[in-house]
């Protein structure tokens, strides 16, 4: 029997709802982290709202909302607090991570390297269906009395330890997409180790796959600390131990290292793989094998390294000892040197290639451009003198925005309409695609780059009402003109929801290789049949060496074919 037909005598329920398929499960990862993107997005709305028109009703909307976080439309400061606490939360766990990681991770892995499916393919089912619970049990908060958590994304002990009940939604939510994290991770790493093709060595593999891979293995490293760390806050508030509170014998600051050893790998577990995404669409628009190879696998490799060392950069206002500080400085500083390896290499690869200026390739190097602003600010960030002056200001708001929206999001942008041919068989509209570049480019830059200036202003970040600030009010226009281009901006995201949506039931119907790319995913029918191949290919030359003296024309032939 072939994958085709065991693929259709599944029943509806075990192909698309407990499918252990595992482009099955990327496409269920992609739809479940677009909708609570649009959940985040608009709680980020209201917090814009909030800090523009303070005192003012919220139209329309505030009417929507129950007593205890609006009043007459006006938001409560209590509401204000869980706002930014949710918005943070759900973008970073539930938006981010589950796109490029759950998504293109459980999509992209199998068919990069030859295999049938992930090792653990009832594990992989596993992996997502622990993210549905979760995220229920988070916005469980928004409809009890005591209101959902408000700790702030961080949630720095001692008051996430007397916070309402909802803060224990926030940490047994968190716990369960940790474990999500580990049982995906595990999968990711045994699928790359034992079921690459014949002649798939590692150094043949594509940076999508390196990305992945690195960035399983923190994950993997990382995630325990983390959901160790819920656990203890958990017994704190629920079981009387005095972990991270100083009256019973606990140290406070314990949390912010358990915290931040996790969350600055985690930074680079949300970038890591738009590194590679990037590395391969632009590859593969500029008709040029990318610059560099194994200087970019080593660059990601050294990232990674450094990234779990850096942690205490976070803290320099903690009472840190100022050797101690120092060490943390240098180290960031250091972890610039791959990064701008890798952006150098981006730029080799452009150079006198012939570039073709498609909606992926668009969204590839605006997330190149993106991410090189928001290493500049962390360099800032990194020395201690500096970030003493605007730490928690809004230029840090500024910096985490263009590291994780403008470079993970244009990552995620760029490698859905990449692989979207492959996972649905059609194509987007490419007049589309580029609207929603160019409106998502402009309102996204009008939108976070003047924060850096109300940050050097003095503005703190989650303040209420930041014209109670005399030393404030001259910068109020700033912050009606970012609520603006907010909107602007979640309205400019319309034209990507007509085009995926649209496109897949009227796209144009994608051939094998629309794009005439050089990975294997690209040799299998679109969208690929259950099991992925017939028969295991044997590699004998890796996806970035078609353009060696000699070998352009065997290659151009071969996808002309």
């Amino acid at each position: 029997m072939s994958h085709e037909q065991g693929d259709k005598e599944m029943s509806f329920i075990r192909k698309y709802i407990f499918s252990t398929d595992h482009k099955i499960i990327g496409i269920q990862f992609l739809f479940t982290a677009l909708f609570m993107m649009a959940i985040g997005g608009f709680l980020a709305m209201l917090i814009r709202w909030q800090l523009a028109f303070p005192g003012k009703p919220v139209p329309i909307l505030g009417s929507l909302f129950p007593n205890n976080m609006m009043v007459g439309g006006v938001m409560l400061p209590e509401f204000y607090t869980a706002l930014f606490t949710m918005h943070g939360t759900l973008m970073i766990f539930f938006v981010v991570i589950p796109l490029l990681v759950g998504t293109f991770g459980n999509y992209l892995i199998p068919l990069q390297i030859g295999a049938r499916d992930m090792a653990f393919p009832t594990l992989n089912m596993f992996s997502y269906w622990l993210i549905p619970p979760a995220a229920v049990i988070m916005l469980a908060g928004f409809f009890i009395e005591s209101g959902a958590p408000s700790a702030g994304w961080t949630s720095y002990a001692p008051l996430s330890a007397i916070e309402p009940f909802s803060q224990n939604l926030w940490l047994i939510s968190l716990f369960l997409v940790g474990a999500s994290s580990i049982m995906g991770a595990v999968n990711y790493i045994t699928t790359i180790l034992n079921l690459r093709a014949p002649g798939m060595t590692f150094f043949r593999m594509p940076l999508t796959i390196w990305s992945l891979f690195i960035t399983a293995i923190l994950v993997l490293l990382a995630t325990p600390v983390l959901a160790s760390a819920l656990a203890m806050l958990l017994l704190d508030r629920v079981a009387g131990s005095t972990f991270f509170l100083s009256e019973g014998g606990g140290q406070t600051l314990l949390w912010q290292h358990l915290f931040w050893f996790y969350s600055h790998p985690a930074v680079y577990i949300m970038i890591l793989p738009a590194m590679g995404v990037t590395s391969d669409i632009i590859s593969v628009f500029s008709r040029k094998p990318i610059f560099g190879y194994h200087s970019m696998a080593y660059a990601m490799m050294t990232i990674a390294l450094l990234g779990f060392l850096v942690w205490g950069h976070h803290m320099f206002q903690s009472g840190m000892n100022p050797t101690l500080g120092t060490t943390f400085l240098v180290s960031t500083m250091v972890i610039a040197v791959p990064s701008a390896i890798k952006t150098f290499n981006w730029l080799g690869t452009l150079w006198r290639g012939s570039i073709r200026f498609t909606t992926p390739m668009l969204n590839a190097i605006a997330f190149v451009s993106m991410f090189v602003i928001g290493g500049l600010s962390g360099i800032f960030l990194a020395s201690t003198p500096v970030d003493i002056f605007v730490h928690d200001t809004y230029f840090v708001v500024a910096h985490l925005h263009y590291v994780l929206f403008g470079g993970s999001l244009f990552g995620i942008f760029a490698g859905i309409s990449y692989w979207y041919p492959k996972m649905f068989g059609r194509m987007m509209n490419e007049r589309l695609g580029k609207i929603h570049f160019f409106a998502t480019f402009i309102t996204y830059n009008c939108t976070f780059f003047p924060m850096h200036i109300l940050g050097i202003g003095g503005m703190m970040r989650r303040i209420y009402d930041p014209t109670q600030y005399a030393h404030l009010q001259h910068l109020q226009p700033i912050n009606v003109f970012i609520t603006y281009s907010a909107f602007a901006l979640v309205l400019s995201q319309i034209p990507f929801l007509i085009n995926f949506f649209g496109s897949l039931f009227r796209g144009e119907k994608a051939s094998t290789n629309p794009w005439q790319a050089n990975t294997l995913e690209w040799t299998l029918p679109s969208p690929p049949v259950h099991g992925n191949y017939e028969t295991i290919p044997t590699i004998y030359h890796g996806p970035y060496e078609y353009s060696l003296p000699g070998r352009e024309k065997d290659w151009l032939a071969q996808n002309e074919e």
